[in-house]
């Protein structure tokens, strides 16, 4: 076995770190300031897949040639799989969450073939690796939260309390991804299931590890502050052309923020597919 101390960049990373925490402990302001520092950096890595497919799109929107040997959306989707080869070869990701990944992958997928069909959003550039009218990077958007919520867990070191029966959460699940579709022709009970999800998760708490002492956060609270971000990401996703929504056809503007409440309905589907490999731990008491 090799002695990772010994090795050059992780003996610095070592003394670079004793050296920040004792500069930490100087004062009350100085350790939130560094526990700050390292919750931003841990989030930063834990959004590894998701920020390396941003940087893509935006980077391909901005210096993609038009006469291109292959189209921009087709790059994206080799880009896509090469990051998600790296990562498991790099062991950033275990084969096991790759495997419910797969699973985002998939149920993203075929909401977007629907949800494009009836004009809810669309891809505007051309393209030979697609489905219809769904290129094939789409649905590693969708896997890229689910990496994220796998990797955060790991990272720091996620327990909660409170976490309702796993059986009602995935009841739950399966009637926010019908309503994606079902409410196309029946009445929207988005507010019903906002309900159901504050009836659920509204006791439970996350407790986690920035730096060196356990914090805690109401699940409600997390969920809705990754779904805020994940909202940000998807501005500066359709400001790069990756796709477009009614109203952005002519030029960008914000997505709507109705999209949030999206988004975080998309989070309570992601936690449960994810507590597959994931389930969810108690914290100690």
């Amino acid at each position: 076995m090799i002695d990772t101390s010994r090795l050059p960049l992780e003996a610095w990373g070592r003394r670079w770190l004793v050296a920040a925490q004792g500069w930490a402990d100087r004062s009350r302001l100085n350790g939130w300031a560094f526990e700050f520092l390292w919750f931003g950096l841990k989030q930063a890595w834990a959004c590894l897949f998701g920020g390396a497919m941003l940087a893509l799109i935006l980077g391909t929107w901005l210096l993609w040639p038009d006469d291109g040997p292959v189209s921009r959306y087709d790059f994206l989707v080799v880009g896509a799989v090469a990051i998600q080869v790296a990562m498991l070869a790099l062991r950033l990701e275990t084969w096991a969450e790759a495997r419910v990944i797969l699973l985002f992958h998939v149920a993203g997928t075929v909401m977007e073939l629907f949800k494009t069909a009836h004009g809810s959003w669309l891809y505007p550039e051309e393209s030979v690796l697609r489905i219809g009218a769904v290129p094939l990077f789409s649905g590693f958007m969708y896997a890229a939260v689910g990496s994220y919520i796998a990797r955060v867990q790991r990272i720091f070191h996620i327990r909660v309390r409170h976490y309702p029966p796993e059986w009602t959460t995935w009841v739950l699940a399966a009637a926010i991804y019908v309503n994606f579709f079902a409410h196309h022709w029946l009445p929207d009970i988005r507010i019903a299931l906002f309900v159901a999800t504050a009836l659920l998760f509204g006791r439970g708490w996350f407790h986690f590890t920035a730096d060196r002492k356990r914090r805690s956060m109401p699940l409600l609270l997390g969920f809705f502050l990754v779904a805020l971000f994940i909202w940000f990401a998807e501005n500066l996703a359709t400001l790069g052309r990756a796709w477009a929504y009614p109203g952005q056809e002519a030029g960008w503007e914000m997505v709507s923020l109705a999209k949030l409440g999206s988004w975080f309905l998309l989070m309570i589907i992601s936690v449960v597919l994810v507590s597959l490999v994931h389930r969810p731990e108690e914290e100690p008491r």
